[in-house]
């Protein structure tokens, strides 16, 4: 298992690259990052999901009004290729979450425009891939499920508040990152 407190991340420099100026501030759950949804990123050299047929990417975060529509937080894997990406998509008000794959040439996107949460809020999500089912959860409830011809992502990097490619950038903070090796229940998730 991989958790990332994300204040942690980048309080330390050395595992990570920092793109532009990312805050740690307070909040409910201690000390967080604070992205300003312009141009700050975080990039790690390697992808936690190498060999895993199943895992659970868990998400504590805090999408903030006046970002862009599309805006990615979590990315690993290849730019183009192999790949997990995590997005929201934000209105004036709300946001609904977009989960993507692709592994080989199969690609799957989980997302469902009408599936509204509110922004300037706390929420955990979490997408768990689990032999080929895809599923998607938003404070613990089961939101979507898909199916895709499954291998595992080998090589790739990993960003944190925006796209690879440094596009898509997030707006809001983000507390922890956990990466379960195994398809984790609801009950088993982080509390929010």
């Amino acid at each position: 298992m991989i958790q990332w407190n994300i204040a942690e991340l980048v309080a330390s420099k050395s595992e990570v690259r920092i793109a532009g100026n990312p805050q740690i501030i307070e909040s409910k759950y201690g000390k967080v990052i604070e992205f300003n949804g312009i141009g700050d990123g975080l990039f790690l050299t390697d992808t936690p999901l190498a060999d895993l047929k199943q895992f659970t990417i868990e998400v504590l975060f805090y999408p903030e009004s006046g970002g862009n529509f599309e805006q990615r937080f979590f990315h690993t894997g290849e730019i183009r290729g192999d790949r997990v990406l995590l997005e929201i998509r934000t209105t004036a008000t709300d946001w609904y979450f977009d989960a993507f794959v692709q592994s080989g040439n199969q690609k799957m996107t989980l997302i469902d425009p009408t599936m509204l949460h509110p922004i300037n809020q706390w929420v955990h999500v979490a997408y768990v891939v689990d032999h080929g089912k895809l599923y998607t959860y938003i404070n613990g409830q089961k939101e979507l499920e898909g199916s895709i011809k499954f291998s595992p992502i080998q090589t790739g990097k990993t960003s944190i508040g925006v796209r690879l490619n440094e596009q898509s950038w997030f707006k809001g903070a983000i507390s922890q990152i956990r990466i379960s090796p195994k398809a984790l229940k609801p009950k088993e998730f982080l509390n929010l």
